[in-house]
């Protein structure tokens, strides 16, 4: 659940997962789109002022290949045609300059064409993969709205890997019969070879938010979706697991087909065990995962026996406050999340369950924890690239003390905590304590109408 990949910064209240294109002219800083027409100029002057034994003009063979890095083929071939009309100009040629000078010039020229159309045609390519990719992993995980049924919503998320939009955390919040139900989860592995779980686990969270009438339910069809995927053989690492099954079945049929070559034989087996174990590796697939089910006041309201009956474990300490709703959580391997309320935040006392997709024999399954929610309250879900991020000195990042600290500090008012506002100083915090994430990073803060 961990890799060596950077952060990035996004917009308020969706899914942060822009990054640049490829450079393009139009999105060059402007002193560098007009470098090539002012060393054009500035060696041309220079040329024409400097003494007679200064060949400043050879420094015009260089101007074609470095505007062919910037510039399409068109406009390089134009400066092309610029630079050697100056050095056939009497004014600006240096006096040493032959015309076999002016012949190599001028094939630099065309050759500076020629890469400038290379470069633009890949570029475009580039580009047009970048955008399907992109539109792939936003079909997984697309933006969320500010709200979802009665609650607020804001949520980060950023891939460590560079180019990723996607990685190996998730979280999404959907509207249903039962309530309002949000997920926060990290699967094994991490990158673009984790996606493929994270959309089978998307896929079957959104759809468990319709069938489910219990939350308990809910972790159940995704931990099934995990052991269903696992039998088959579709965990992060099972497409190389089965690039090298292949190449090792076919290393040992060439070993077995040379008789006598004892040595081969004995690779080809060692290659087919390697193999062997990658395939085990990859029919290892399991994740944490935190499930919220939000009900609005006044739908908990005889629902006691049932929540008894299913082995529900109500917060005592939330029992005789004035209710806005009611939370259920089911944590399995999973963060706890924080409670922000009346001006101090906490962890939630939540009793957790193993991580999803273990199949464990002797476990009775998913344990519920239901919590009594007031107006103003806000909540914050996360994955452990928040918790485990260190700084220069190794100390993990402090999520809880340092939200308290900001709190105390005044500049968050009671009851002006939103989601937003939330969110934004976590990622801020946190990229300023470790200077660099190596891990991805999911944030989700949801919060009750005061």
């Amino acid at each position: 659940m961990r890799a060596a990949r950077r952060p990035g910064r996004g917009h308020d209240g969706v899914r942060r997962m822009r990054r640049p294109r490829p450079a393009e002219p139009g999105l060059l800083p402007g002193w560098l789109r007009v470098l090539p027409l002012v060393l054009l100029v500035g060696v041309g002057v220079a040329q024409s002022l400097a003494p007679h034994w200064v060949q400043l003009g050879f420094l015009f063979a260089a101007l074609p290949p470095l505007t062919s890095l910037i510039y399409g083929p068109v406009r390089t071939a134009l400066l092309g045609v610029a630079v050697v009309v100056l050095l056939i100009l009497p004014v600006t040629r240096a006096p040493h300059i032959s015309d076999a000078d002016l012949a190599a010039v001028a094939v630099i020229a065309l050759f500076s064409v020629l890469i400038s159309w290379i470069r633009s045609r890949y570029a475009r390519d580039l580009i047009v993969v970048r955008d399907v990719a992109e539109a792939v992993q936003r079909a997984v995980m697309p933006p969320l709205p500010e709200r979802v049924g009665h609650l607020g919503c804001t949520g980060l998320y950023r891939a460590a890997q560079v180019g990723a939009l996607v990685g190996g955390d998730l979280y999404d919040v959907r509207a249903g019969p039962y309530g309002v139900r949000a997920l926060v989860g990290d699967v094994q592995g991490h990158g673009l070879a984790a996606v493929g779980t994270v959309a089978a686990m998307l896929g079957a969270f959104r759809e468990a938010v319709l069938d489910e009438p219990e939350l308990r339910g809910v972790a159940g069809r995704l931990d099934r979706r995990l052991l269903v995927d696992r039998k088959a053989g579709l965990g992060p690492a099972a497409g190389a697991a089965g690039r090298d099954g292949r190449a090792g079945e076919g290393g040992e049929a060439g070993g077995a087909g040379e008789a006598g070559e004892a040595d081969e034989a004995d690779e080809a087996g060692e290659t087919g065990e390697e193999a062997a174990g990658e395939a085990q590796r990859a029919t290892e697939m399991f994740a944490t995962a935190l499930l919220m089910e939000f009900a609005p006041a006044g739908r908990e309201a005889g629902e006691g026996a049932a929540q008894a009956h299913a082995g529900a474990r109500p917060e005592r300490e939330g029992a005789a406050e004035p209710r806005a709703g009611t939370l259920r959580l089911v944590v399995c391997g999973h963060p706890l999340p924080l409670l922000l309320r009346d001006g101090g935040v906490r962890e939630l006392a939540v009793d957790p369950s193993p991580p999803l997709g273990l199949n464990l024999p002797d476990e009775p399954g998913p344990r519920e924890t239901t919590v009594a929610l007031r107006p103003g309250d806000v909540l914050l879900g996360y994955t452990d690239g928040v918790t485990e991020a260190r700084n220069a000195e190794g100390a993990f990042y402090p999520l809880a003390d340092r939200i308290a600290q900001r709190l105390r500090e005044g500049e968050w008012r009671q009851g002006q905590v939103g989601p937003a506002a939330l969110v934004d100083f976590v990622w801020r915090d946190l990229t300023e304590f470790t200077g660099r994430i190596e891990d991805d990073v999911a944030l989700l803060s949801l919060s009750v109408p005061p």
